[in-house]
């Protein structure tokens, strides 16, 4: 996803109290307690205001399921895998796409928007979050062989960015490209299959 790396900051103490009482039971079955509960939040770099949430639960099942909401100055958006709570936050916020951000974003958007088979994880390298941590050694080859990094590859003539990046969605590898609005709407223009039919899929469950 974006990187999803040590920028992240524990929310504690009388804070996680007052968070985890606001949330209760998400979807009516994953409770919240201040005993077991793990809240953190990030920033964003192309939000001024808006931080993102991660709770995780050790009792939760599965047990690497993270949930993640977007605070806008104490009004909580889910994200829950459809693209419509991601909009209207862009909106609101509003969102500042530019060319030092727009990979971040891309990360961002392809791993919360989800298809039937999952996330589009923009899959940078083995160690990007999502990516299956179990694998034989022929697979890990192949895709190992396939990653690099996305790229910015400057704007058309609306304005837009353009981007490549290599997606993993379902059970296969694409080479995709991208256009983003500033706005924040993303259209994928192209993909090209590199490796299908892979025995492992992404595994990074948000509810």
């Amino acid at each position: 996803m974006f990187h999803d790396d040590g920028q992240w900051n524990a929310v504690t103490g009388e804070e996680l109290k007052g968070f985890l009482e606001q949330v209760g039971t998400i979807d009516g079955k994953h409770r919240t307690s201040a005993d077991t509960s793990e809240v953190h939040w990030r920033a964003l770099p192309f939000y001024e205001r808006v931080v993102m949430i991660r709770v995780r639960d050790r009792n939760w099942m599965p047990e690497n399921l993270a949930i993640y909401y977007l605070a806008n100055q104490g009004q909580l958006t889910r994200l829950d895998g459809t693209s419509p709570p991601i909009h209207q936050v862009n909106a609101d916020a509003p969102i500042r796409v530019t060319d030092d951000n727009v990979l971040e974003y891309l990360r961002f958007f392809c791993f919360f928007v989800r298809g039937e088979d999952g996330p589009f994880l923009i899959a940078e390298s083995m160690d990007t979050h999502g990516m299956p941590r179990s694998m034989d050694d022929s697979a890990r080859r192949a895709i190992e062989g396939t990653l690099r990094e996305a790229s910015f590859e400057g704007k058309n003539a609306e304005g837009y960015w353009l981007c490549d990046a290599i997606v993993f969605y379902s059970n296969a590898l694409f080479l995709s490209n991208f256009a983003v609005q500033p706005t924040g709407m993303i259209e994928m223009t192209d993909d090209d299959p590199l490796l299908q039919d892979l025995k492992i899929r992404v595994d990074a469950p948000i509810a």
